[in-house]
């Protein structure tokens, strides 16, 4: 007897949905063999009807509207349009239509997730988002099922190929970070309007999904700190590079006795860790559990069928449920299990520290700085001094022991009131994962 084929619709034809009908295609028989059934693709919507596309929609269906494909006959709707507000309703409704949903959203999961996940739990539905955090790394099944025998104490990751496209520009090139983020728009890396990448927005919503299958914690995205990329100066680059880094921005989260901690910001890693090696628009995650020790994971952040690979990996794992309520949670707890933990304020974060200063070229400048330092309990670990060139002042790069960032701050506005101290500086964060 032949088996009932899983029949999708597709919420948006954009490049993460022309890569999903791509992949189904090309991949049909394997597919299917993995899967127990035929996946396949009988409604779409999309915005323009004779706009150019890189995918055959022989046999589909398209519409005009999302809502006509969520209200079709189809087993398992994909959103893939983006936003919030729209997205949202449409996975209500394709929900309360007793349809599971696959999504590649992850500003939605992060901000409204609780509740959609909930939704679908109470209707004993799927709703799965592989696809939400580093396009073609499965690093949500690997926390939710290949690491789930482990406690996880920390995760850091590249989790925003922009941002990463920029500083490997910067460091690789010499460039600015304005010519970086030019070049960036040129390749379609980055949008027009780039804040969600360069300030950390993109990589704060992903972090926040992270996190909460790590730690077992319901969906925070309002304790995430946010630090973009502007501040970092070529200046910043060059000394990190003296100094045996290279400056990545990462998402870290991590999980004490104190609570859990959740920050994206610029960081300088050491030159021989993975996560520094891995350069222009690649993720990369790096996921420390207390079984299995460290592990890293590396490969296309974004793209559509990287992308497109996570999304039909959430269509096989309904395939195979063949119409039973799904078995792995959403977010790798049960949810009478998931709890609350407190969340640590950026000033309570402990890490090692990066300081960058321009100094009057003078006798006793390191003494005094050093004294300000000894004085608040900061260790210096590294120093690096650098004499006047073409200019009457010097540059001083400091890496400092690992330190509250309340108390760091508070010398450095000691520092700053200094008579021979420049306002020209940089403070970025240092972890060794150790």
């Amino acid at each position: 007897m032949s088996v009932s084929p899983l029949k999708v619709g597709i919420v948006g034809l954009g490049t993460v949905g022309q890569g999903v009908v791509r992949v189904l295609a090309k991949n049909a028989d394997v597919i299917a063999a993995r899967a127990g059934r035929p996946i396949v693709v009988t409604d779409v919507s999309v915005r323009t009807a004779n706009a150019k596309r890189d995918c055959v929609l022989d046999g589909i269906r398209v519409h005009a509207t999302p809502e006509a494909v969520v209200a079709a006959d189809v087993d398992v709707v994909c959103e893939l349009i983006g936003g919030t507000e729209l997205a949202h309703d449409l996975i209500l409704a394709a929900l309360a239509g007793g349809k599971s949903v696959v999504t590649a959203n992850k500003a939605l999961i992060a901000e409204r997730g609780n509740a959609l996940i909930a939704e679908a739990n109470a209707r004993g539905l799927s709703l799965a988002f592989e696809a939400a955090v580093a396009g073609g790394i499965p690093i949500i099944k690997v926390l939710r099922e290949g690491l789930t025998a482990n406690a996880i104490d920390s995760l850091a990751g590249i989790i925003n190929g922009t941002s990463n496209y920029i500083l490997t520009q910067m460091t690789a090139k010499g460039q600015s970070f304005a010519d970086a983020l030019a070049d960036a728009q040129k390749l379609g890396y980055a949008e027009a309007d780039p804040t969600f990448d360069v300030e950390g927005i993109d990589a704060a919503h992903k972090l926040t999904i992270l996190a909460s299958i790590a730690f077992g914690t319901p969906l925070n995205f309002a304790a995430v700190a946010t630090e973009g990329l502007s501040k970092v100066h070529s200046q910043d680059i060059q000394l990190a590079r003296e100094l045996g880094y290279r400056i990545k921005s990462l998402g870290i989260a991590k999980r004490s006795e104190h609570g859990v901690e959740l920050r994206v910001h610029p960081t300088l890693v050491p030159d021989e860790h993975l996560l520094a090696k891995t350069d222009g628009a690649l993720n990369a995650v790096r996921v420390h559990g207390n079984a299995v020790g460290q592990t890293v994971y590396v490969g296309r952040g974004a793209g559509g069928e990287p992308t497109a690979s996570a999304v039909v990996a959430d269509l096989i794992d309904i395939a195979r449920l063949n119409g039973a309520k799904p078995v792995v949670p959403a977010l790798g707890f049960t949810a009478a299990a998931l709890a609350t933990q407190p969340s640590l304020s950026i000033e309570a974060v402990e890490s090692a520290y990066y300081l960058r200063l321009t100094v009057a070229d003078e006798p006793g400048v390191l003494r005094a700085l050093t004294s300000i330092l000894a004085e608040a309990d900061i260790s210096i670990e590294a120093i690096l001094q650098k004499e006047p060139e073409d200019f009457d002042d010097a540059r001083i790069a400091i890496i400092t022991s690992v330190i509250s960032g309340s108390r760091f701050d508070a010398a450095l506005e000691r520092i700053r009131a200094l008579p021979f101290v420049r306002a020209d500086m940089s403070r970025l964060r240092v972890e060794h994962f150790e």
